[in-house]
């Protein structure tokens, strides 16, 4: 397949050097492995992550991952990001969530797209740690079609009175700060009339509901958002142009489709070590149940489509940091992933057999949680669209 785009796909803009990658990554393996894998039972119980816990990873860095370094971050290139998640995505989704959205969709619009004012006034914050930024797109009548959004954005002076709800907005109950897509022009339809803000939590006018109950994911927390005339000062209109925000979006779905890719292989690996070591270890007719051809096919299965994740979401991030328009390769990355760590966690589950549906082993636990990863941040089906409309323009413009 030949590349879109800018050339340069070995030229890696990589933010640090060998060693202090190795040195980061191995930090967060320690601290996943060590002292957040057995929280991970707590967590849940407690729909909670320990402040403490919070404390320390703030005091790592880990807010500021892929906030650029003259900002306070640590400004990982797209690369350097995949190899972190992949090592975050050994724990329980729900650490990652804390400062998620920080590092992703709550912060790269402003870092993409926001005037110098924005980034010097926001991105040493967030990078901190000091507040959490949110994302706020989704809406009870516009989730996949987000060009349909109805929440409203009208001039009055040198402020914008923002009307409407947002829907499932994770860390919505924690946020400081909300990036928010309105519609600034009610007279052009779909995404053209869509701008995006910066809207303080303490803004008059905005509120925010009861965490949502779900279905796993325990300890990340997600709520709606309402608007209701709630006033905006005009310079928190990010890049300071209307009509701009649905581009602002996509750019920042791009790179966080390849975060998720990420996070499914990650979760995946864990899962497999899981179930080799249940299958080394369970004894059914004598011997190992590992030593059953049926189950070997299991854990060939799922370790073989856990590689190919991961080739595709480093592969994929090698390709935007060499500057190319990845725009397919996203969507692969969490079409692909997110599906695959689904086939394991069915797998793992069988290969667990009554142990996988009892909540004492974290089997269970997993599979509810990665349920998850095929519906936000785009639903599978959008992905297949975004792909296969990208291809067929391809083909039209030769």
């Amino acid at each position: 397949m030949e590349p879109r785009g800018r050339s340069g796909y070995n030229r890696l803009a990589m933010a640090l050097d060998s060693d202090t990658l190795e040195q980061l990554l191995d930090t967060i393996r320690r601290l996943v492995r060590d002292r957040l894998v057995p929280l991970e039972a707590e967590v849940s119980a407690n729909d909670a992550v320990p402040a403490d816990v919070i404390a320390e990873m703030r005091e790592l860095g880990f807010f500021g991952l892929s906030i650029p370094e003259e900002y306070g971050g640590i400004g990982l290139s797209m690369t350097e990001e995949v190899l972190a998640v992949l090592e975050l995505g050994w724990t329980s989704p729900a650490f990652r969530s804390v400062f998620g959205t920080n590092v992703g969709i709550g912060s790269q619009g402003i870092v993409i797209d926001g005037t110098d004012e924005q980034k010097q006034s926001w991105l040493p914050r967030l990078a901190s740690g000091e507040i959490i930024a949110s994302f706020a797109l989704t809406e009870p009548e516009a989730g996949s079609d987000a060009g349909s959004l109805r929440t409203t954005a009208i001039r009055d002076g040198d402020h914008y009175v923002l009307n409407g709800s947002k829907r499932y907005i994770t860390n919505a109950p924690h946020a400081g700060i909300f990036t928010v897509m309105a519609r600034t022009d009610p007279e052009t339809p779909g995404a053209r009339g869509v701008s995006a803000f910066i809207v303080e939590r303490d803004s008059p006018g905005l509120s925010v509901g009861t965490p949502d109950k779900k279905m796993g994911q325990q300890g990340a927390h997600t709520a709606d958002v309402i608007f209701e005339d709630c006033r905006v000062p005009a310079e928190n209109l990010i890049g300071g142009v209307e009509g701009q925000g649905f581009k602002t979006a996509m750019k920042v779905l791009d790179r966080g489709r390849i975060h998720m890719g990420a996070i499914a292989t990650g979760m995946a690996e864990r899962l497999i070590d899981e179930s080799v070591r249940y299958a080394s270890e369970r004894q059914q007719f004598g011997k190992p149940i590992g030593e059953f051809q049926l189950i070997q096919a299991m854990l060939a299965d799922s370790r073989t489509e856990a590689y190919a994740g991961r080739t595709m979401v480093l592969d994929a991030a090698r390709r935007f940091d060499g500057g190319e328009n990845i725009a397919i390769e996203a969507a692969c990355c969490k079409l692909y992933c997110t599906e695959m760590v689904g086939r394991v966690a069915d797998r793992a589950v069988q290969i667990f057999g009554g142990a996988g549906y009892m909540a004492e082993y974290p089997i269970e636990r997993f599979y509810r949680d990665v349920r998850l990863l095929r519906i936000y941040e785009g639903t599978s089906q959008i992905q297949q669209i975004v792909i296969a409309r990208n291809m067929l323009r391809d083909a039209a413009n030769g």
